[in-house]
């Protein structure tokens, strides 16, 4: 059975750092390309960040290139994103999600499976 389960939000200050993971379970997460995904209420979900399954391609968000780095842990069969000088603005239900075909471009139609997403908020 796919499952994909993110952990690691929670309630951070401006300029602090926090650490998502996504743990894979019923298939092989470095198979396939794999992203972030986050949506505020209100607005449009947007990609964050996808990497290939070769990892030779790697998408960053405009907004987000410099601060945060997306990663796989394959032993543990774990994707995680490491968010830092986090701002308001990044706050959002943050979701992960696996493309059996293509999803290098980060686009979240192209994605197949998804976790039920972690809430991130900015906030002092």
């Amino acid at each position: 059975q796919v499952q994909l389960v993110e952990s690691g939000g929670g309630l951070v200050q401006p300029g602090g750092s926090l650490r998502l993971s996504c743990a894979a379970s019923g298939f092989t997460l470095d198979h396939y390309a794999v992203g972030w995904f986050r949506q505020a209420p209100g607005k449009e979900r947007e990609g964050v960040s996808c990497i290939s399954s070769s990892d030779s391609v790697t998408h960053y968000a405009d907004s987000v290139k410099g601060r945060f780095i997306i990663s796989r842990d394959n032993a543990k069969n774990t994707l995680s994103l490491q968010m830092n000088s986090l701002k308001p603005e990044d706050t959002a239900v943050y979701y992960c999600a696996t493309a059996l075909w293509g999803g290098s471009s980060c686009r979240g139609y192209e994605y197949d499976y998804w976790g039920q997403g972690t809430q991130v908020t900015v906030s002092s």
